[in-house]
């Protein structure tokens, strides 16, 4: 059985893959860069490594979904219960993680429709839209996301809310 450690993500807290135990303690702090050979700082890492690869990033999108499938609020909606009907589960996931993973700075590459077309007959609302992003920062908790990770990932999420969320008037 493969057994994870909690790096510092993702979503999309993320998980790394590692054959060492899991630690209730927090993991251990990032070692100092070496200096680089012209003397100029080391370049930061992307989010998409922050985060912990995809491995990680596919375990957070993975539980993430699985919150959303269930999320009162979202079943509500008959566009987005029919959707769900409708669309494998799985294929979501992967969408989801190619996405996040590309977004991230990793080098996946999403292939889905854009986000207004993917969302357009589903009418979602903002009580919706505050629904799933709750659902998010959930799911960032339990996998111990560091604030400033869970951040920059609300804030790529929140790039896409024009996209999905329509008027309420």
């Amino acid at each position: 059985m493969i057994r994870v450690r909690v790096s510092a993500l993702v979503a999309l807290g993320v998980l790394a893959v590692s054959t060492r135990p899991v630690h209730a303690q927090a993991p251990p702090a990032p070692k100092a860069a070496a200096a680089h050979p012209n003397g100029a700082a080391p370049a930061t890492q992307s989010l998409y490594d922050r985060l912990g690869g995809a491995y990680a990033i596919a375990t957070v999108v993975d539980d993430f979904i699985e919150r959303l499938l269930v999320n009162d609020t979202l079943n509500a909606n008959p566009a987005i219960l029919e959707a769900r009907q409708r669309v494998p589960k799985a294929g979501l996931k992967f969408h989801v993680t190619t996405l996040v993973c590309q977004a991230t700075g990793g080098p996946c590459k999403y292939v889905g429709r854009d986000m207004k077309t993917t969302h357009a007959r589903l009418n979602i609302r903002e009580k919706e839209w505050d629904a799933m992003v709750a659902d998010f920062r959930t799911t960032l908790t339990k996998f111990k996301v560091p604030a400033a990770e869970q951040s920059e990932l609300i804030t790529i999420v929140g790039s896409t809310k024009a996209d999905i969320v329509v008027s309420d008037k």
